[in-house]
């Protein structure tokens, strides 16, 4: 029963991780986020990866720049590792059970990593429009 108990509790932090760094890709105009959870499948080297495009390297970088501070500021944690920030092709930001896989729009199709764990659960993050009209009553 407790191991049931810790399991929802890491699945409930691990989301509102990803739901924090979605929004941290939507703040800099990522581009098409999905998330994959791997959790199920055995042979996955995280629980969930979080993959996005920018349009340049710097807006790459922008990006992931982004992500570690809203994590680190509004959630307390560092990242384990990151990689290739200055690449014009793909940064990871490594934060042990969530990686997160920030291509360039150019590249993305060529490492596909939505087909390479196509057995895993996909979710398409959409960000919410700045100009919603609020509903009269």
């Amino acid at each position: 029963m407790k191991a049931n108990s810790q399991a929802k509790t890491k699945a409930k932090q691990q989301q509102a991780l990803i739901d924090l760094i979605v929004e941290s890709i939507h703040d800099k105009k990522g581009l098409k986020v999905i998330s994959l959870n791997l959790s199920e499948l055995n042979d996955s080297m995280a629980d969930h990866f979080i993959i996005c495009e920018g349009t340049s390297a710097p807006h790459m970088r922008a990006i992931a720049d982004n992500v570690t501070y809203k994590v680190k500021h509004e959630a307390g944690l560092h990242p384990y590792h990151t990689e290739g920030i200055n690449s014009p092709e793909w940064v990871l930001v490594d934060y042990f059970d969530v990686l997160v896989h920030i291509f360039h729009k150019d590249k993305r199709e060529l490492y596909q990593l939505e087909d390479l764990w196509g057995d895993a659960k996909s979710t398409q993050h959409e960000p919410i429009p700045d100009n919603i009209p609020f509903a009269t009553v």
